[in-house]
């Protein structure tokens, strides 16, 4: 793992599922069956030691692949979740979650999250797109933001796993004191704009709160090309923790 994709807690929940994307697609699926979806469950934070992946392929036909994989740390079960992967075939085609409406990277001011609540977003270049920002006590559930890894790494299925839980839970658009919202479940759904390769530079990427209560929400997000075209959908089964401090969040980093 990767200290540099540390998130708060832990490491951040879109890279390891990205990170069990690739294992699992590489010992089960083969290059020739695109992801379809990929649903994780996060056992407990995971740590910056290795994290070695088991798996099974029990649903496996001549066109789809079902894959169950377990993420384990110190010997100890941390992640566990299953992959769907086939490939494309002739159908109807309908676009119905198209891109907001908004001004252009270059034309959208950067923001640098605080390294001891995101220490990842140093990995990355986000620009929000809409007035919605973090911490800013605004009064929608919602960010919207321009997304590129600095690296300049191919927008792959696993690139775009890490993307859609990139932006702050979207319940940070409404507060001014940052809080733990760690991921527990989170599903997402690829779309065929990836069969043909991976996508390049800018991504816009959407988060929206659909339900908050009795300590949990429920984050809704969207992944598009700079080009516009939808890559993936995903939902987020989130806990929502009480308000820390910002040196309790450092110490919480770097213990």
């Amino acid at each position: 793992m990767d200290p540099r994709w540390w998130s708060f807690e832990g490491m951040h929940g879109g890279w390891v599922a990205g990170a069990a994307l690739t294992a699992v697609r590489d010992a089960f699926a083969g290059v020739h069956r695109p992801v379809r979806s990929l649903t994780t469950h996060y056992l407990t934070p995971v740590g910056t030691g290795p994290l070695r992946f088991s798996g099974t392929a029990p649903a496996t036909g001549r066109r789809t692949a079902t894959c169950l994989f377990t993420g384990h740390q110190d010997g100890e079960p941390i992640v566990l979740g299953s992959a769907l992967f086939g490939p494309a075939r002739g159908g109807p085609a309908h676009t119905g979650l198209t891109a907001p409406e908004v001004p252009g990277p270059d034309d959208c001011v950067p923001v640098d999250l605080p390294a001891e609540l995101a220490l990842f977003a140093r990995q990355l270049e986000i620009r929000p797109a809409t007035a919605d920002l973090p911490l800013a006590g605004g009064p929608r559930a919602v960010l919207v933001a321009w997304v590129r890894f600095r690296d300049d790494r191919p927008v792959d299925a696993a690139a775009v796993a890490t993307l859609a839980d990139v932006l702050p839970p979207a319940l940070y658009a409404r507060w001014r004191t940052p809080r733990p919202v760690p991921t527990a479940e989170m599903t997402v759904h690829f779309t065929d704009a990836l069969d043909d390769g991976p996508a390049h530079g800018w991504s816009l990427v959407r988060i929206r709160t659909d339900h908050a209560g009795g300590g949990w929400a429920l984050d809704d997000s969207a992944v598009w090309s700079a080009e516009g075209r939808l890559l993936a959908a995903a939902r987020q089964a989130r806990v929502v923790r009480d308000p820390v401090t910002p040196q309790t969040a450092a110490g919480t980093m770097n213990s």
